[in-house]
């Protein structure tokens, strides 16, 4: 069902460029305002690299979670997911995995570059985008939940940011908490293992908790 559903959503989200790509373009063209915006201080910019890259990429998350479910909640294949799939927390977690792909691993390919935009040290790319590599999962995951719940209600966008972005908080701490201390020489190991912790945990709930969600939607549309 997982193995189902994972292809089926990434057929259509390269039929649907669009809701693939804004997410990176909004990226870089909020990176490249940023660089253009403290380009008579490039120490300064350095040091607040790691936190503008981690929120640009939470936002950035946040842009491409709103039309997870939308879609299949519009045209009803998402009440005979509900109803047919077995088990439907395998198809979730597909449709999940998809969005992950498309966001957290394609902003984690980017991020090298929009590092460079805003001079981050070419030493410390390793270590950010191993954070991203490890958070952006437990982003798309808790996401999921988020976007499960808002899915049927008209302008849920500013609902879904509100209720996911406490949730985001502890990701983007130890995200951002990483690469300064890699910058600074210092370890970062346990901050690594945190953000691995976050989505090990995220893995292990969310999927069961974004299909009850989902029910709950679905029951009261």
């Amino acid at each position: 069902m997982f193995a189902v559903q994972f292809r089926r959503d990434w057929l259509s989200l390269r039929r649907a460029k669009d809701e693939a790509i804004n997410p990176l373009v909004f990226l870089f063209l909020a990176a490249t305002l940023f660089a253009i915006a403290f380009g008579g201080e490039p120490r300064r910019l350095a040091g607040l690299a790691p936190a503008i890259i981690w929120v640009l990429v939470l936002l950035a998350n946040l842009l491409s979670l709103e039309a997870l479910f939308r879609r299949d909640f519009e045209d009803g294949t998402l009440e005979q997911l509900l109803l047919l799939a077995e088990p439907p927390f395998a198809a979730v977690l597909g449709k999940v995995a998809v969005q992950w792909c498309m966001s957290g691993v394609a902003m984690t390919v980017l991020a090298p570059v929009v590092a460079l935009l805003l001079n981050l040290p070419l030493a410390v790319l390793p270590a950010l985008m191993l954070g991203l590599l490890l958070g952006t999962p437990a982003l798309s995951l808790i996401g999921a939940v988020g976007a499960a719940l808002t899915v049927g209600l008209r302008g849920g966008g500013v609902l879904l940011a509100l209720l996911l972005l406490p949730l985001y908080l502890p990701v983007l701490v130890f995200g951002v908490s990483a690469t300064l201390d890699t910058m600074a020489g210092v370890g970062a190991a346990a901050q690594f293992y945190w953000l691995a912790a976050i989505s090990a945990m995220a893995l292990t709930l969310a999927p069961f908790a974004t299909t009850a969600a989902l029910r709950i939607s679905v029951e009261q549309s």
